[in-house]
């Protein structure tokens, strides 16, 4: 690592790549000779339309978009989509089908209910949200407007291995699992991620929907969150969140550089075979999700000591690994392990539980 630089496993924000940040401090108040920082700049200029246009094309390029699916940049992260979903596509059917997984999937679909009838299809609740419902699982409506699931839970440490069947339009939040692997974006009606865990600052969301689907929003739809509306402005209708799409599309290139989604995909399976791992293998730590429900993104575990678990996060701390305390609602730890985590912050970060262990047995 870096000098100076710690290993954050926070699960968002999260950790930028290294070379995308040492990118955009090099450009941050001359960008390329034009005398000005990407900040400070006219959304309408050519120079900032150039920065618009390759980052687009490099999402559709990384995720393999089909031109069937249009790419929105929108202002209010992942939960501003928690109502711009119902109020764009619920009216259709005046329902919608929500998978309740975790604490956003549930937050979600309190929210769409201020805009229609929600079903809730599964739910993981009753085991504390430690598993994904199977496919046999899911009680869907037939007369829903779409499926909503949150593909990874970034607070219980859960992930969809599997890719639903419905025969309403899927709707999936991979805040916490997008760029990470490939997905098949053409079997999903719309697809959003809050940008802050792997691919930029927080404060927008990335939006991918079937054209099809847009223009049947409810009349008390802002215009700010009219899918039609942005697909029509290209995301501009207002100014957009201008220097969270050129860091994006700083990331998008890191990306590239280190083979697209499926180098991130081999990545990331290093780095949880890792932490899974040592956990199967200790007596005294533990794993929280069931195996086959594992996120390869967010790890979370304890030592079934709550006093052992804030000793463990208090000297985590202090000797560089920093965020593994796990959310209030869940307690316990959480290593987050976006992207951006080197393969060295892990086995790092192993060496220092085997050592703790061997201290507090």
């Amino acid at each position: 690592m870096v000098q100076g630089r710690v290993y954050n496993f926070s699960a968002g924000p999260s950790m930028l790549p290294l070379p995308a940040l040492e990118r955009a401090a090099g450009e941050l108040t001359n960008y390329r000779g034009t005398g000005m920082s990407v900040m400070e700049m006219s959304h309408r200029s050519k120079v900032y339309q150039e920065i618009f246009d390759s980052t687009k094309r490099a999402l559709r390029e990384v995720l393999s978009v089909p031109e069937s699916h249009e790419i929105l940049f929108m202002q209010g992260g992942a939960t501003g989509q928690f109502a711009a979903v119902p109020l764009n596509l619920i009216g259709t059917t005046g329902s919608a089908d929500y998978v309740v997984t975790g604490n956003f999937s549930g937050l979600a679909a309190k929210e769409a209910r201020k805009y229609g009838e929600v079903h809730i299809a599964a739910s993981s609740e009753d085991r504390r949200h430690t598993y994904i419902p199977g496919q046999k699982e899911l009680k869907l409506s037939p007369d829903a407007s779409y499926l909503h699931y949150c593909a990874n839970n970034t607070i219980y440490g859960t992930e969809w291995h599997y890719v639903p069947v419905s025969k309403a339009p899927l709707v999936a939040d991979f805040s916490s699992s997008i760029l990470s692997h490939p997905i098949d974006v053409a079997k999903y009606g719309l697809i959003y991620a809050g940008v802050q865990k792997n691919m930029a600052p927080a404060g927008m969301a990335v939006v991918i929907i079937d054209r099809a689907l847009a223009g049947h929003e409810l009349p008390i739809t802002p215009v700010i969150m009219s899918y039609k509306t942005m697909i029509d402005k290209e995301s501009m209708y207002n100014t957009p969140p201008t220097y969270n799409i050129y860091m994006l599309g700083l990331v998008l290139e890191w990306v590239k550089e280190h083979g697209g989604v499926e180098g991130m995909e081999e990545l990331r399976r290093q780095r949880a075979g890792m932490l899974y791992d040592f956990l199967d293998g200790s007596r005294f730590f533990h794993g929280i999700a069931e195996r086959d429900s594992r996120s390869m993104m967010n790890v979370t575990f304890r030592t079934g000591d709550p006093d052992l678990d804030s000793k463990f996060v208090k000297e985590a701390a202090e000797a560089g690994f920093l965020n593994l305390a796990g959310h209030r609602v869940a307690g316990g730890m959480r290593a987050s392990i976006y992207n951006a985590m080197p393969l060295e912050g892990v086995r790092a970060l192993v060496e220092f539980m085997k050592d703790f262990e061997l201290k507090n047995k």
